[in-house]
């Protein structure tokens, strides 16, 4: 029989949120095990990587930075100084009106930094090879989990056995640890899918992620560091479902043209960059977030739309509060008044801001003309009055007040 491996923290998915979630922990001075069946793709050109960007907003970076990792990615960010929301509602595919939110109403910072997925694997990898505390087991799954007052019992797909204070559950939207302590959540479909991919344009992005809104989903850019002298961007491509898959499958010279209209031709010819992946859309929310000796972040707790940068924001806020009750609970970050108090600190807010994404979401999705022109005014005024728009701006940011 293997011998049980006692462990302050088993962390169980090993996305961006899972080896943040090891970084952090571990240079908080616990121990942590995370474990997570794929081991994850770090370059670009590897079938199978991530292609999509995070932005990262002020509060994620701070605690970045709290967490050791900002150092390795900061050198690789590209800051975001103004968010551009574009109509191109109207009945041809070209800007009818355009409303640039900049971050200095607010704030003597960018609203973000924006990395591409597959590089902030290797980054946060790479740190967690200097954490002795820190025990990555990547292509390892978590197979089974049993829990009792005391403790968690772990069993990985190799067959080594954990003993763990506290459970950490990031692994993703499908969640094993989610299905071991009995939690169900609540999904809606779109019929949406999102396509991901790297473009260049002949037309500088000067830092600012551009949002274009016609119908079936938002098409937006954000800024990426020039390539061989050319501007770059990250484009995410949101469509119904059967319109996406078709838009996939186009040969090279037609889907540029496609996304070059799409954009209301705002950076001249778009050029392919990358691969074209492709994601289903969904919202999903846990109906709790603790169970006996665990703590649900990230997917695992809830998911939506790639609007406003909220998904791994509020993924690191998951964290954030997470790590800050462990702290003041070293002996055992895992008993239940804490788990208490992290499911009273996240899951109201969780639920507004998937309830609002979910609106936005639907608004972008509108084909019908007099939808499209009701949504243009509604974007109008919230722009025209200066205290909507600031209160909306640090909103989107997850500040208070």
């Amino acid at each position: 029989m293997n011998t049980l491996i006692e462990t302050d923290i088993f962390i169980s998915g090993g996305g961006v949120a899972g080896l943040t979630a090891a970084a952090a922990f571990g240079m908080a001075g616990f121990s942590v095990i995370c474990a997570d069946p794929t081991p994850p793709i770090t370059d670009a050109a590897t079938e199978g990587s991530d292609l999509r960007t995070t932005a990262f907003l002020q509060p994620s970076r701070d605690f970045l930075e709290r967490v050791g990792l900002w150092a390795r990615l900061g050198p690789h960010a590209t800051p975001l100084q103004i968010m551009r929301i574009v109509d191109a509602g109207g009945p041809e595919a070209e800007a009818r009106v355009a409303h640039d939110f900049n971050a200095a109403d607010i704030s003597d910072l960018p609203f973000g930094w924006n990395l591409p997925n597959w590089l902030l694997r290797r980054e946060i990898v790479a740190h967690l090879a200097t954490l002795p505390n820190v025990d990555f087991r990547p292509g390892v799954a978590t197979a089974q989990l049993l829990t009792r007052a005391g403790e968690a019992r772990v069993t990985l797909s190799d067959g080594s056995r954990i003993a763990a204070k506290l459970v950490i559950g990031a692994d993703g939207r499908d969640s094993r640890v989610r299905e071991a302590a009995g939690i169900s959540a609540r999904k809606l479909r779109y019929g949406q899918k999102a396509l991901a991919f790297a473009v260049s344009h002949a037309l500088p992005h000067d830092n600012i992620s551009t949002e274009i809104h016609r119908s079936g989903g938002p098409f937006t850019l954000v800024p990426l560091p020039d390539r061989d002298g050319r501007p770059c961007s990250a484009v995410v491509w949101m469509e119904r479902g059967p319109e996406a898959m078709r838009l996939a499958a186009l040969p090279e010279a037609a889907f540029e043209a496609a996304m070059t209209e799409r954009s209301a031709h705002l950076f001249g010819p778009l050029k392919l960059a990358s691969r074209r992946t492709l994601w289903p859309i969904i919202s999903q929310i846990a109906d709790r977030m603790v169970a006996e000796r665990v703590a649900l972040v990230a997917e695992a707790a809830h998911v939506m739309p790639p609007i406003g940068a909220q998904g791994l924001n509020m993924s690191l806020a998951d964290l954030r509060v997470l790590l800050d009750l462990a702290e003041a609970n070293r002996d055992d970050p895992g008993q239940p008044d804490l788990l208490a108090r992290y499911q009273r600190a996240r899951h109201a807010e969780i639920v507004a801001r998937v309830t609002g994404v979910d609106a936005l979401n639907r608004a972008s999705m509108a084909q019908a003309q007099g939808l499209r022109d009701l949504r243009l005014r509604a974007l109008n005024a919230i722009y025209a009055v200066a205290p909507v728009r600031r209160v909306m701006m640090r909103a989107g940011l997850g500040a208070k007040g």
